[in-house]
């Protein structure tokens, strides 16, 4: 098969539009759910909060200018085709670079310390990424890209639950973590959950349910039907918009699974703010 052969620098400049964009303007998922919101939004100061974001993401796209001041952590998800050769660098480093160049010369809030506990010294440039990558066949790159804040970073959660918890179980433990975030991570929330696999795997399938437009849903009708039961009872808590009240405390509740050990049952809950940034290409 033939090999197919990618300078860096075309990873880079991609990897720069993607950051860039998804900070200056709202998906267009994410603003039709706004909207949508606010329409059937019964509580006025609700509704009023909801106007507001609105008009931020106008004004955000119109003076490209950050939707909100926590640009996040850079993480993605890649699907590198096999066939595929970089040229004149590496594949990570390239990413980075991108990640570096957008965060800079598109003037977005730098947010990554080198050390967690002790030193806690800025990069000044956002990296590190996070990258996830996946060998799959074919001669493309696929990239899915999020950056995520840490007022809902805060507010996720995983439990290793057995399989004796059940269906029931599972969605006490998503709704318990919900609740107990209330109004911190900036609602309305889109709601990440990993099911199955190991510990660290539920929690980058959480991550990466997060990313998915929140206009679909999980192509099994059972995690579909989950996905909607689980919206339906996070709004019926009636944090609101801000937090302030109301009907829409979340945008959306999106599902992602695994195959699984027969005596555990991981379920990782990650918890996004309403500007759920995030976009994907192909190269």
């Amino acid at each position: 098969m033939e090999i197919r052969k990618i300078d860096a620098s075309v990873i880079t400049s991609t990897v720069k539009k993607l950051y860039t964009d998804m900070n200056y303007f709202i998906g267009e998922d994410i603003l039709e759910a706004l909207n949508n919101a606010h329409n059937n939004e019964t509580n006025y100061i609700g509704k009023n909060v909801l106007s507001q974001l609105i008009e931020n993401n106008r004004i955000a796209a119109n003076e490209e200018v950050p939707i909100c001041q926590d640009t996040g952590m850079a993480v993605l998800f890649i699907e590198y085709g096999e066939r595929v050769v970089i040229e004149n660098g590496s594949f990570e480093s390239a990413v980075q670079e991108g990640v570096r160049q957008a965060y800079i010369d598109g003037y977005l809030r730098k947010s990554v310390v080198d050390d967690p506990i002790f030193d806690r010294v800025n990069t000044r440039d956002n990296t590190p990424a996070i990258i996830y990558t996946s060998i799959v066949p074919g001669d493309k790159i696929k990239i899915l890209a999020g950056c995520k804040g840490f007022g809902s970073e805060n507010m996720s959660a995983i439990k290793m639950l057995t399989p004796s918890a059940g269906i029931e179980g599972v969605k006490k433990f998503i709704l318990d973590t919900v609740r107990y975030a209330g109004p911190n991570p900036c609602p309305p929330i889109v709601v990440g959950v990993g099911i199955g696999g190991t510990f660290e795997k539920a929690a980058m399938l959480a991550k990466k349910a997060t990313l998915r437009p929140i206009n679909t849903q999980n192509p099994d009708e059972r995690y579909a039907a989950l996905e909607n039961e689980l919206l339906c009872e996070i709004n019926k808590m009636g944090f609101g918009p801000a937090g302030l009240g109301g009907d829409n405390t979340a945008l959306g509740a999106n599902i992602e699974y695994f195959p699984t050990h027969i005596a555990g049952m991981p379920v990782a809950v990650n918890i996004c703010c309403h500007a759920a940034r995030h976009k994907e290409t192909e190269i």
